[in-house]
């Protein structure tokens, strides 16, 4: 026999469905919590079924991001072997049926008959170091969106306030600048001061300046206060406004310092980060990033298999005598690791640091290519170079 359990899970809980052998159902449906005690139920279901058939079942269940991460820990906990399907290959499994019906009992049912259509190995469990670099790439590109919406926000709610102060320091983000213009937001807070005042306040933040850099960003503030349209009239609201914006700003800088202190600190203890540094255009950061999203790189058996996880193998459109002949690339792999690829293409490619990758680029432009298809292009070669010096445990430069 070959018993496997279908697991159909969502936000706090599952619907799973047994079934003993193909079409032979066990059963009918069940909901189990996400808590430690239907899990522990849920385990012992799984061992009256291993009783019955004599053989340990399988368990099989959609990638949901992290809705599935308790059911997963308390199967690795348990020594049952599961399986992860990617969402795609289940919704097309259950379109086959005639009958438009949609529940989770339905969807678990048809999580068991996939799995006797197809050829299924269960979950490589990945490494904790890894893991835990693929959550920090992850969180640090997440504070980065937040970073950037809040500064677009920020330019927004300046312009109403105090438009000229853009030229008083060279980053307007800086954290010096930050905070100067949270102390004097507005015309009238510059000229209460002082130019005296504001370069003791300038001087005392301690910054790796000399003391004429400080005199030189008073004085501009002063100029700057007097090219400013808003000498008065300013709005509470808009004041208050500006005022969160800053700190704001000032916390997100400081959690993406922490973060990428830790993917640092991380990165000096994977092998495969230094190994992937070792191609021109790829830093610190984009190296963590791919590495942590490809993971074990003997989870593939075949570079085509590394494309294809990543989104960039070109999809195939034919029917009858019709072939198309423009074909997009399918985008069903990792979203994180595509864009990480292409920003390790452009930065490899600015000032022809890459040199072979540079070659590659012209050879393809010069066969008529358009321009985004040369860049797929690239990205599909850096990403076999990236497979093999990670197999084969060599740098890059190894290669030549």
């Amino acid at each position: 026999m070959n018993p496997v359990v279908g697991l159909d899970v969502s936000k706090g809980e599952s619907e799973a469905q047994a079934f003993l052998d193909k079409d032979k159902p066990y059963g009918k449906s069940f909901s189990v919590k996400h808590i430690k005690e239907d899990l522990d139920l849920f385990v012992s279901y799984l061992r009256g079924i291993e009783t019955k058939t004599g053989v340990r079942p399988a368990v099989i269940l959609e990638s949901t991001g992290h809705y599935h991460t308790p059911i997963i820990q308390c199967l690795e906990g348990n020594q049952f072997l599961y399986i992860l399907v990617n969402p795609i290959i289940s919704y097309q499994a259950k379109k086959t049926s005639l009958r438009k019906v949609k529940t989770d009992a339905v969807d678990a049912y048809h999580l068991c008959v996939l799995y006797y259509k197809e050829e299924f190995e269960p979950y490589k469990k990945r490494g904790l170091r890894l893991l835990n670099q693929r959550t920090l790439s992850r969180q640090y590109e997440t504070v980065t969106n937040l970073y950037i919406q809040a500064k677009l926000q920020f330019h927004t709610i300046l312009d109403q306030v105090f438009p000229e102060y853009r030229g008083v320091f060279g980053d307007l983000f800086s954290q010096v600048s930050l905070k100067i213009l949270k102390e004097f937001p507005t015309s009238e807070d510059v000229l209460r001061t002082g130019e005296a005042k504001i370069l003791e306040r300038i001087v005392g933040m301690r910054i790796k300046r000399s003391e004429g850099w400080a005199r030189e960003r008073a004085a501009k503030l002063i100029a700057s206060d007097e090219r400013n349209p808003f000498q008065q009239g300013v709005y509470q609201s808009q004041l208050f406004s500006l005022d969160m914006y800053i700190s704001m700003l000032l916390h997100y800088q400081e959690h993406l310092s922490s973060i990428e202190t830790e993917i640092d600190v991380l990165a000096e203890e994977i092998e495969e980060c230094k190994i992937i540094q070792s191609i021109p255009g790829i830093g610190g950061k984009i190296a963590a990033t791919i590495v942590s999203e490809i993971g074990e790189i003997d989870r593939f058996n075949h570079p085509k298999k590394l494309v294809a996880y990543a989104g960039i193998d070109p999809s195939v459109h034919s029917s009858g005598k019709f072939t198309a002949t423009i074909n997009h690339i399918t985008k069903r792999g990792s979203s994180r690791l595509r864009h990480a690829l292409y920003m390790a293409v452009l930065c490899g490619m600015r000032g022809s640091r890459n040199k072979k990758l540079k070659e590659y680029y012209d050879r393809k432009r010069n066969e008529g290519k358009p321009s985004k298809v040369a860049m797929i292009a690239c990205v599909n070669k850096l990403l076999h170079w990236i497979y093999a010096i990670l197999k084969r445990n060599e740098q890059f430069l190894d290669m030549a």
